[in-house]
């Protein structure tokens, strides 16, 4: 994990640790393992952007507080120029970068993925809310729950991520507009 995405698991602790909430409480609040958590605050395992999420309520928190450390601060608007949103590289193949990160309050989380194509696809991710996908370049599978879609260039799916779901790249790398709504 690069040293930029070791900050979060830190700001994770950091916050778990002033809120006093113990460690084996995130984990049920989480329904993981306390072993399973230890490994993601400590940076030892990669959190899902699902997790950050709910990490993110239970802390009471923005989720940008846990991306980058500091407070949304627009109230009315907030404009992120090409390039300039808060960019993750969660592992090698899978970049998001937040477009609505310094909006106070936020009901909604677009964010723009790059995938590349993967020798083995990711573990598929369950989270609460509604979730968008609308394809901007290459080919991307979509799978949800027992389901899978193949979605080219101006190509959408909305879909509820509660059930298993996952996205993967095909034939090359993709790039799609993803809307979350928790």
């Amino acid at each position: 994990m690069n040293s930029e995405l070791m900050q979060i698991p830190k700001r994770i602790k950091e916050l778990r640790e002033i809120l006093e909430i113990p460690a084996i409480e995130m984990a049920s609040k989480l329904n993981i393992s306390l072993e399973q958590y230890n490994k993601l605050e400590s940076g030892q395992k990669d959190i899902p952007i699902s997790t950050l999420y709910e990490i993110a309520s239970i802390l009471s928190t923005d989720f940008t507080v846990l991306l980058t450390g500091e407070s949304p601060r627009m109230n009315t608007h907030t404009v992120v120029r090409k390039g300039e949103g808060v960019c993750v590289n969660r592992y090698t193949g899978y970049h998001f970068e937040s477009l609505a990160y310094n909006f106070i309050g936020r009901e909604m989380e677009p964010m723009l993925v790059t995938l590349e194509v993967q020798e083995v696809e990711p573990a598929l991710v369950m989270h609460g809310g509604q979730e968008f996908n609308f394809v901007l370049q290459g080919t991307v599978k979509v799978t949800v729950g027992s389901k899978s879609f193949t979605l080219n260039e101006g190509d959408c799916i909305y879909f509820n991520p509660s059930l298993p779901h996952g996205q993967a790249a095909v034939g090359g790398t993709t790039k799609f507009l993803t809307v979350i709504k928790e």
